[in-house]
């Protein structure tokens, strides 16, 4: 048996699983971490538990130890040096005239090397960039593209909801989002209404869609014509929510009627 822990390296990321030995660990605890691109911070997001080496698939890299303050102050060593790594980024990109947007850098905790985030509409040829960069801050430089979906979710934001992005606040993949679910929802299909600040579809019309999908099973859809206890009649409109249909009588009238008011043949 051996005692494992769910860790996060950023907010609302992938939780991995790590080995932990002799050390007292809770959620939200601050802890340095060996992985396969070297030292690395994250945070406890899962208690420590107990499970049998045959469940494992392959062995896990170890908790080194919780941050203690000596941690803490290089972390804020780290963070100025990213500060100017990215502004000397940014220079280069312009001497260079590179089509690309830089979004952030991290370095790993002992420093060997410096992550540089970016979008660009298509590839880019970042060789000679490399070299400028390597040759300036004397580490291994990885120059990684993400999506603008990644972009929000590193940068955060508000959405028009008046929230924080769910993207940079709890989900931790982005799911498959089609128009097919804005349509279900009877959303207005218009872009600005629909669309997140990634210009992407968003993630929260997936939210509800599965429960929109069942409720309307149990009504008739727009259109089409049924048999009521007040009558024949055609349905004008659905109200999903409240599980009602507006109908327009034959015999004259509009009206609000509940499913169960329908005469199935």
């Amino acid at each position: 048996m051996i005692t494992i822990v769910g860790i996060q390296f950023r907010k609302a990321s992938k939780i991995y699983d790590f080995e932990v030995k002799d050390i007292e660990l809770n959620p939200g605890d601050k802890v340095l971490v060996e992985t396969e691109k070297g030292l690395s911070i994250g945070m406890v997001v899962m208690l420590p538990k107990m499970v049998s080496k045959v469940e494992i698939d392959k062995p896990l890299k170890q908790v080194i130890r919780k941050l203690n303050e000596k941690d803490e102050e290089k972390c804020k060593f780290i963070a100025k040096k990213e500060e100017e790594a990215f502004q000397i980024c940014l220079e280069k990109i312009k001497e260079r005239d590179i089509s690309m947007k830089l979004i952030k850098v991290e370095y790993l905790f002992d420093l060997s090397k410096a992550i540089f985030y970016f979008t660009a509409e298509k590839r880019v040829d970042f060789r000679e960039l490399v070299k400028d960069l390597a040759k300036k801050l004397k580490t291994r430089i990885e120059m990684r593209q993400i999506g603008v979906r990644d972009e929000s979710k590193m940068l955060g934001g508000v959405g028009i909801c008046g929230r924080e992005f769910c993207c940079s606040r709890f989900l931790s993949n982005f799911d498959l989002v089609s128009i097919k679910m804005a349509k279900e929802q009877n959303l207005a299909l218009n872009p600005s209404k629909i669309s997140g600040a990634c210009g992407r579809l968003m993630c929260c019309l997936a939210f509800e869609y599965d429960i929109y999908s069942e409720l309307k099973k149990n009504l008739p859809k727009p259109g089409k014509r049924i048999k009521t206890k007040l009558g024949d009649a055609k349905v004008i409109r659905q109200n999903v929510l409240l599980q009602n249909i507006t109908v327009e009588l034959e015999s004259g009238g509009v009206v609000t009627i509940k499913p169960e008011d329908i005469i199935k043949d």
